[in-house]
């Protein structure tokens, strides 16, 4: 099983929109695809149509001072065909406290994911540099960064990926930048043209492919789906499907 991380430590980066997107992306090519909710905000989790608490969930496979005591393969529940979600909730605010204590906290999700008969998991990290967001890239085997492009998001991506950098030397882990995704773009912006120069001189991996706005892209997360499903002939669903096989390339190259 490959694992990849959907992560940044600010907010508002359509993150966890990627996630679920990417997702149906990815169980509409035929592969065996498990989303992974490590927000306490749930949302990945309300986006794939569960709008109450879902129990048992993450917190009960993460624990807190002490180990959670359900395995993950009990908390998975099926999306759609070939689209499974380890679920959140807000409790998982909670577990950060407790697992500060546990030996080998960082590789604590790593260690719920192993043996899982998945061809991938998609991690939707929290928007914060924390032990859950740690503990997502731990398990990971490459990241995407969605990024809005002004000039405060560019500043935050370049610390984020120090904090890439940081995790693996500290860790002794292979976690690959798979690329920074713009979001919210609208390339006749000069704020955004002018923050995609910044990143391309910088010799960051930004990728071709964009996300523009558009509000039916959070209507059909309201509704439990992606915008591949409930409007595919829109501008941003075409752009999701050249993410997700800038995604299939990545996982070929990977095997």
């Amino acid at each position: 099983m490959r694992i990849i991380s959907i992560a940044n430590h600010k907010g508002g980066t359509a993150k966890t929109t990627t996630a679920r997107t990417l997702g149906d992306y990815m169980a509409m090519q035929g592969y065996k695809t498990l989303l992974i909710d490590l927000d306490p905000q749930a949302a990945l989790t309300m986006a794939c149509g569960f709008r109450e608490a879902v129990y048992p969930n993450m917190v009960d496979v993460i624990g807190g001072a002490q180990a959670g005591y359900i395995p993950i393969k009990e908390i998975i529940r099926k999306v759609k065909p070939n689209l499974y979600l380890a679920p959140a909730n807000l409790n998982l605010s909670g577990c950060e406290l407790g697992i500060t204590s546990r030996i080998g906290r960082e590789y604590i999700v790593k260690r719920a994911l192993e043996g899982l008969d998945y061809d991938l998991a998609i991690i939707d990290n929290p928007p914060s540099v924390s032990l859950l967001t740690i503990n997502g890239l731990a398990a990971s085997e490459g990241v995407l960064i969605p990024a809005q492009l002004t000039p405060l998001d560019v500043n935050g991506v370049m610390q984020f990926i120090k904090l890439v950098d940081g995790i693996r030397a500290g860790l002794g882990i292979d976690l690959e930048i798979i690329g920074i995704l713009p979001t919210f773009y609208d390339g006749r912006l000069k704020l955004h043209q002018q923050a995609e120069k910044a990143l391309k001189r910088a010799k960051l991996p930004l990728l071709d492919v964009a996300i523009g706005r558009t509000v039916k892209v959070a209507t059909a997360a309201i509704n439990g789906q992606s915008i591949l499903t409930s409007d595919p002939t829109n501008p941003q669903a075409g752009n999701y499907n050249e993410l997700g096989k800038v995604i299939e390339k990545w996982l070929k190259i990977k095997i």
